[in-house]
């Protein structure tokens, strides 16, 4: 089917048409945009509605896509936060890139698929980055095994960079001939632009993002400016345009605007992702989408499969519990955009044929669509198969029972707070100070030093956990508070406090359950799970502060009004 030839400006207004209204059942469906962003694709190209004729215009902006993309991975590639990255995510991550490249790459030999192929498309299957907003939604990027995730993530990140520059320095040996000289040029220029790159970072880039940074319109024109500029640069060196928006954002992630940028441009990405997922559509063939049904369905099992259990195994060995591990596990349970941009790298530079775009892409559907659902009902699968996951938990999960040890006494504890945020903390804290003994849990190691220097014990570990729950102390505790943060969303199986109430009476506490939320109906359902106090923050904040304020007037009653002069 091809429509009629109409003018660039109208048809990139019917494409962005299109995926809007993909969009729109996306997220009836409860699907991330990408989803949406790869159909627009395929029915735009030349196999279905074939309606992307301007390919000059949708191929730049697919191209600047790339440069801004890699530009906000960049930005996020700050020193300080890679040091800072626990053994636990370096672990994992770097278990899971291993164990997915290894494994994939023996499947798809057995598939039939050349070496080459093979190798590029196992690469492909590790890079995992598309659940973010979906722990987000969940109101589980604060868990512990939120923390994990990201945390491997950002590992999986810095894979993505070296493969990419892998894959850069291949493609300028090709096509160069790999001729001394040549090889030489793109040494010097590397070096060149490298040493640019650090002395802009150590004298350049806090004052010139201080100076830009005082309009935020500017500080958008800034970024983008940079990134398509070292872009370019790199790739008139050879480097390519990839690897130089990459570096534009490294040598702004230590800035203090850093995170401004990234959250102004993330709309902008958005929007021209779409263009790659078009162009991408544009060159595929969709009549040899059939022929990999079959090996994307294998790949893709391995990857919903697989990649969770190596990280379940390799958290459990590591000695946390079954339940962080399983959790953590779902998060890897796809592949992701980039899976997709490090396939037409490959493409363009003749190391593989088109045909396994359209095999990674089928992948990608099938896994990014299915792991949003994995992850949604997650704590209902992890009822399902919890029972069965006792292999990969040591006898004693000491990981998550580290520091849990409140002192080297035995005294027992009257409260337990779960969560210390700010509200939680205040909680605890001003409990001890009238005579009480509060045990607080929270995930932060940080958090717990705090804690226990203003008086007051706690514990390493995820409040959201009902076995953690169970190893807790709670003999002789009268009342629980859930100090996590307030939902406004309706009650589903992950919601915070509905994973304490149940499993404390299950427990046998018979004793005061208190949890956070605003009046309405989520308390009153909150109350006939069992709950017996209803904490409202922001009301219970505004009453104590007109209470203060009230006896400040009446203290004053009998003063005097100063007189204006």
């Amino acid at each position: 089917m091809t429509l009629p030839e109409i003018g660039t400006f109208y048809e990139i207004a019917l494409l962005i048409g299109l995926a809007t209204a993909l969009g729109i059942i996306g997220t009836l469906l409860r699907q991330p945009m990408i989803v949406a962003f790869i159909a627009a694709g395929i029915l735009a190209g030349p196999g279905v509605l074939n309606i992307v004729s301007s390919t000059e215009a949708v191929a730049l902006l697919s191209q600047i896509s790339i440069a801004v993309l890699l530009f906000l991975v960049g930005l996020k590639l700050d020193t300080g936060l890679v040091r800072s990255l626990g053994r636990v995510a370096v672990a994992t991550g770097l278990g899971q890139v291993a164990f997915t490249a290894i494994i994939g790459f023996v499947i798809c030999l057995a598939l039939g698929l050349d070496p080459v192929t093979s190798l590029y498309v196992a690469v492909a299957l590790t890079f995992s980055s598309t659940i973010v907003k979906l722990l987000s939604d969940k109101r589980e990027v604060d868990s512990l095994h939120g923390k994990i995730a990201l945390g491997f993530l950002i590992v999986q990140d810095l894979f993505v960079v070296t493969a990419m520059v892998v894959v850069s320095a291949l493609g300028f040996g090709e096509e160069t001939g790999g001729s001394q000289a040549d090889l030489a040029i793109l040494a010097i220029g590397a070096v060149a632009l490298i040493g640019f790159a650090a002395v802009f970072i150590r004298y350049l880039a806090v004052p010139l993002t201080d100076l830009v940074g005082r309009s935020g319109e500017l500080l958008v024109i800034f970024a983008v400016a940079w990134a398509a500029g070292l872009a370019a640069a790199a790739d008139v060196i050879g480097l390519g345009k990839e690897l130089g928006g990459l570096l534009a954002g490294v040598t702004l992630a230590s800035t203090p605007v850093r995170d401004v940028i990234g959250a102004r441009l993330s709309g902008l990405r958005d929007f021209l992702m779409l263009f790659f997922f078009l162009s991408l559509g544009a060159t595929m063939d969709i009549s040899s989408l059939g022929a990999q049904i079959g090996p994307a369905i294998v790949l893709s099992l391995f990857v919903l499969i697989g990649n969770p259990v190596i990280v379940l195994a390799i958290m459990g060995w590591m000695g946390y519990r079954k339940r962080t591990g399983f959790l953590a596990g779902l998060t890897v349970a796809q592949i992701s955009e980039f899976s997709l941009i490090f396939m037409a790298m490959g493409v363009s530079m003749g190391h593989v044929r088109p045909e396994s775009i359209g095999l990674v892409t089928v992948v990608g559907l099938i896994t990014i669509t299915l792991s949003v659902y994995m992850i949604t009902w997650s704590h209902t699968l992890y009822e399902w198969l919890g029972p069965y996951l006792g292999i990969f938990e040591r006898r004693n999960p000491m990981r998550e029972k580290e520091d849990d040890t409140p002192g080297s006494d035995t005294r027992r504890h009257d409260v337990l707070v779960l969560g210390l945020g700010r509200y939680g903390f205040r909680i605890a804290q001003v409990l001890a100070e009238e005579g009480f003994r509060p045990l607080g849990v929270d995930f932060n190691p940080e958090t717990l030093r705090m804690a226990r220097d203003r008086g007051f014990d706690a514990v390493l570990g995820d409040a959201s956990d009902p076995e953690m729950l169970a190893h807790l102390p709670l003999a002789g505790i009268r009342a629980a508070i859930s100090a996590t943060p307030a939902v406004a969303a309706p009650l589903t199986d992950a919601d915070p406090h509905a994973t304490v109430i149940r499993p404390l009476r299950d427990l046998g506490h018979s004793g005061l359950i208190a949890v956070t939320a605003e009046e309405g109906p989520l308390a009153e359902r909150y109350r006939s799970l069992g709950a017996t106090m209803v904490l409202s923050p922001y009301a219970d904040a505004a009453e104590e502060a007109a209470r203060r304020l009230r006896d400040a007037l009446r203290g004053n009653e009998a003063a005097p009004a100063p007189r204006a002069e």
